[in-house]
């Protein structure tokens, strides 16, 4: 059976992989890495995890990179994704934002830190599944927001008027870590909807790079500790055509659910999951088609989707270990 380490384990991102592994019958947990906690049991994580009585105590996160797992999940921040020094063998999936775009030079006008290893770029592929699986065994995952966006978007690009296009997004606050600042505890988030770099943020680089444009993108912060809703406003294409597209594109997705008509995607139906959910609808008085997008932003948009592009990079099936089934109550 193949061997799983997840480096950053104490993190959101690392906690719903480990999570999500703990469930996978192909996959059998190897280490888990915590700069700070390592030397501790697994259940200092969560208490609940000495349930799992085999699992290994934590260890630094270097300890967990040369573990020689089968599979290393990186949930590392992106300054020290950047630094990662791949093993020689073995798959990677970094979820971090270190490794996606080829151009390093960007990532100090963007990202706000230099790229320590430039020339190591074109090892990593960038992997969306649904539209470009993953080709090699480093793999850089999508970021959240970019995931929402391109999954809308991709499947029309040739078609829609990229000038027009604009994408507003609402997250919930753990998409900034679970590192606490200013502009995200509670006093700040509860009972305030805020928009926030606008213009500027950095993950509309990957949204060039999958759409070929650059739309217009407002992120929003909701009061809400998870999910993502993306509403996408594009000229140039019928809503019947749009759907048609769409339908297309994704048809035998077990992940994406293209919704019936006048279904609206809710962030309440995909949180805790791993799949997302579309809609089109057309707006008669401005001639436009509205495009909407749900998603968990810490399941399809971080530690589902790793395990996703794993299980490709594997030979797995695609949705092995993913949650993907439920009843809202």
């Amino acid at each position: 059976m193949p061997t799983a380490a997840v480096l950053g384990s104490a993190g959101y991102t690392g906690q719903e992989t480990l999570d999500r592994v703990l469930h996978h019958p192909d996959l059998e947990v190897l280490a888990l890495g915590s700069d700070s906690q390592a030397g501790q049991p697994a259940s200092a994580l969560d208490p609940r995890l000495a349930r799992n009585g085999s699992l290994p105590a934590l260890v630094s996160n270097d300890e967990a990179l040369s573990s020689g797992a089968d599979v290393i999940f990186c949930c590392l921040s992106n300054e020290r994704a950047a630094a990662l020094e791949p093993p020689p063998t073995g798959i990677v999936v970094d979820l971090s934002g270190a490794h996606r775009i080829a151009d390093t030079s960007l990532y100090e006008q963007w990202y706000g830190f230099v790229h320590p290893k430039p020339e190591s770029q074109a090892d990593w592929c960038y992997a969306l599944p649904e539209l470009r699986p993953p080709t090699g065994r480093l793999i850089a995952n999508p970021g959240c927001y970019v995931t929402a966006a391109v999954l809308a978007l991709a499947p029309l690009r040739g078609e829609i008027d990229p000038a027009t296009v604009v994408v507003d997004a609402k997250s919930g606050v753990s998409g900034a870590g679970r590192t606490p600042s200013e502009a995200t505890i509670a006093g700040a988030v509860l009972e305030n909807l805020k928009p926030y770099s606008i213009g500027r943020y950095r993950h509309l680089l990957e949204m060039e790079m999958m759409l070929g444009f650059a739309p217009t993108f407002v992120p929003h912060l909701l009061p809400v500790r998870r999910g993502l809703l993306a509403t996408c406003y594009v000229n140039g294409i019928a809503a019947e055509r749009a759907r048609a597209l769409l339908e297309a594109a994704y048809e035998g997705s077990e992940v994406v659910t293209g919704l019936p008509g006048g279904v609206m995607p809710e962030i309440g139906r995909v949180v805790h999951t791993d799949g997302a959910e579309l809609a089109v609808f057309a707006d008669p008085p401005s001639g436009r088609t509205i495009v909407i997008a749900a998603e968990d932003n810490l399941g399809k948009g971080a530690a589902g989707q790793a395990v996703q592009n794993a299980n490709i990079a594997l030979g797995l099936s695609e949705t092995t270990g993913l949650r993907l089934e439920g009843v809202r109550v």
